[in-house]
């Protein structure tokens, strides 16, 4: 179930169910927009009370406007949200970096204006409810988790501050995550384990999970694949399993892992190999240029035919990979995955992770199909290293799947993607992405790193938006607070990639592949190309979210207007202003009181117009 929705009149509003998460989306005829100031989001938790979302925005003058008083002026029931989708995380404003997951209910309300610009009082006779459980997701035999990875927002900002530290300045391998990290501007202090789970969210839920349990039952092995290696809570349990003889890792050695000084993952190879007991034993290699698979499989002796579990992904088990990269895991609770991915490890480990080696094996030319049936979504996937010719295969039968989308007979298509590079390499699904938000018949948004060819949403344009992680100098005018950046690092470190989200044929593909020739030829990788709405949904409701959120902050990047050819960026003025009510006089950041904000949801040749048609 991918979707429920509510109609009262010509009013409806649609809630799409994602990872601990709720895209709504509203819909309402050209008529019913004649004065319309928005909509009202009321939230009823699983427990606790009832709420009403917050807008960003308010009235510059809410005493002209109905309000209601207990409330304050930005609540959405004083200050109606002006878009046609919404997307509610739970515990970005309400219940505390903590929320309750389960049944939640979501009352939305159009809102109006009289004919002197003034809101009128709340009607509850207009509203349409939707009941959807919001809770980490989970269907069949698969579960997913994603990192929050947005340490340049508002709600992280409120919680912990701009200058929040995400691991101790002195360098250490393994901290207390439970010492204290800082303040916020409330005074309240916080961990650096209260950051970790915001932070990291549900990426970090199913990790800790599947390695807590590994850690509590001695009958249990875990064989492990790993890029970055650093995150102290998990090198703490990895070391308890290795003086328990239980654990093999491969482990990269690629420069940036193996090197003088030592780097963190030569460090811990060092506490691992003094540590380890039995079985265990670590194992360094790269393939030909990287080890770049993020992987456990769960066993009872490491062999494929005793693999229940395994978890793979995006997500690096490291600080940056868990807590400052937007990243996705994927949990296969299944034998045969499981087994298929053992054998993986299996093959490399005997191969010394050897390029040549894993070449020679079966393994590396073949496309393994999983599914249907049993709980386990229909599916296949891939391991790199490949020869070349099977890895452009690979990579070209992605490019045209993203090319359909915009030939579709009957309707528009849809391609939604978060990947960390669209440059630097001759991909055809880089050129694929880059490409589609210029044809009108693809719904098209997309985020990556990259931050050439950028295309931020303009009004009276069908086109459809590409956004970079990385805005450089963004000065956000008041009410907004400043954000941090994220430096050298990346943001976007996803390599997923949806199409057709709400059709029959909705695809989406993931894993640990950057979706280039180097890295499918290179690298050890796994890619996964899952076949289910409900799993398509869930990934494009993630890069909604990215995009929505970066086209916002890139639009006042001080080198937007740089971002290059085609770009739709404008630098924001440099000129201080006097005070902060005229900066956001100057900025008109108060809502209008007129429906002039509704005519770009009904201009069909405007992408919010697309939007709406796609969504609600």
């Amino acid at each position: 179930m991918a979707s429920v929705s509510k109609a009262n009149g010509a009013f409806t509003v649609k809630a799409y169910i994602g990872d601990a998460k709720t895209l709504l989306a509203f819909n309402i005829d050209k008529p019913g927009a004649k004065n319309l100031a928005g909509f009202t989001i009321q939230c009823q938790p699983a427990s606790g009370p009832a709420y009403y979302l917050l807008n960003s925005l308010q009235f510059e003058t809410p005493a002209d406007h109905a309000q209601d008083n207990s409330q304050p002026a930005n609540s959405s029931i004083n200050a109606p949200y002006r878009k046609f989708r919404w997307l509610h995380v739970p515990g970005s404003a309400h219940q505390g970096t903590e929320p309750s997951f389960g049944a939640y209910t979501y009352t939305a309300t159009p809102r109006y204006f009289d004919g002197k610009g003034s809101l009128l009082p709340l009607d509850p006779k207009t509203s349409a409810a939707v009941s959807v459980d919001v809770k980490p997701f989970a269907s069949g035999k698969l579960a997913l988790g994603f990192t929050r990875g947005f340490t340049q927002s508002q709600a992280f900002v409120h919680h912990f501050g701009k200058a929040a530290l995400i691991r101790p300045k002195v360098k250490q391998l393994i901290f207390d995550t439970s010492a204290q990290s800082g303040a916020n501007a409330q005074g309240d202090k916080y961990t650096y384990q209260d950051e970790y789970e915001w932070l990291g969210f549900t990426a970090r839920q199913q990790i800790f999970a599947l390695l807590n349990a590994v850690l509590a039952d001695h009958s249990l092995h875990l064989d492990m694949f790993a890029y970055d290696l650093n995150e102290p809570d998990v090198l703490t349990i990895l070391l308890k399993l290795a003086a328990q003889g239980r654990i093999r890792i491969i482990l990269d050695n690629a420069t940036l892992h193996h090197a003088s000084p030592p780097k963190p993952e030569d460090q811990f190879t060092t506490q691992f190999t003094k540590a380890a007991k039995g079985k265990a034993a670590i194992l360094r290699g790269k393939f030909q240029r990287f080890a770049h698979d993020k992987i456990f499989i769960v066993s009872t002796d490491g062999t494929p035919a005793t693999a229940s579990k395994v978890l793979t992904g995006s997500t690096n088990f490291s600080v940056t990979g868990l807590y400052v990269n937007s990243n996705h895991v994927l949990v296969f609770d299944d034998p045969t995955v499981a087994g298929t991915y053992a054998q993986v490890f299996n093959a490399a480990w005997t191969g010394k992770v050897q390029e040549k080696a894993f070449l020679a094996s079966p393994l590396s030319g073949k496309s393994f199909a999983f599914g249907g049936s049993g709980g386990v979504p229909k599916m296949e996937v891939t391991f790199s290293p490949h020869k070349a010719d099977y890895a452009d295969q690979i990579l070209g039968g992605i490019a045209d799947r993203v090319t359909q989308e915009g030939k579709k007979p009957k309707a528009d298509g849809s391609v939604l993607f978060a990947v960390m590079q669209l440059d630097g390499s001759d991909s055809p699904v880089y050129k694929a992405l880059a490409a589609v938000h210029k044809n009108q018949r693809v719904f098209s948004f997309g985020i990556s790193d990259t931050t050439s060819g950028i295309a931020l949403y303009a009004p009276g344009n069908k086109s459809g938006v590409l956004v970079t992680g990385k805005p450089a100098g963004t000065v956000l005018p008041p009410p907004f607070d400043q954000v941090p950046g994220v430096g050298l690092g990346h943001q976007v470190h996803h390599k997923f990639v949806v199409c057709g989200f709400n059709d029959d044929d909705a695809v989406v593909y993931c894993g640990s592949s950057n979706l280039a020739p180097g890295g499918e030829a290179s690298n050890g990788d796994n890619l996964i190309a899952i076949h289910d709405q409900d799993v398509a949904t869930v990934f494009a409701i993630e890069a909604l979210g990215l995009v929505d959120h970066f086209n916002f902050l890139d639009k006042y990047a001080g080198k937007a207007a740089k971002a290059g050819k085609g770009s739709k960026a404008k630098a924001p003025a440099k000129k201080k202003p006097t005070s902060q009510t005229q900066a956001a006089l100057d900025a008109k950041w108060y809502l209008d009181t007129d429906d002039k904000w509704t005519q770009s949801y009904f201009d069909s040749s405007d992408t919010h117009c697309a939007d709406r048609l796609l969504f609600a």
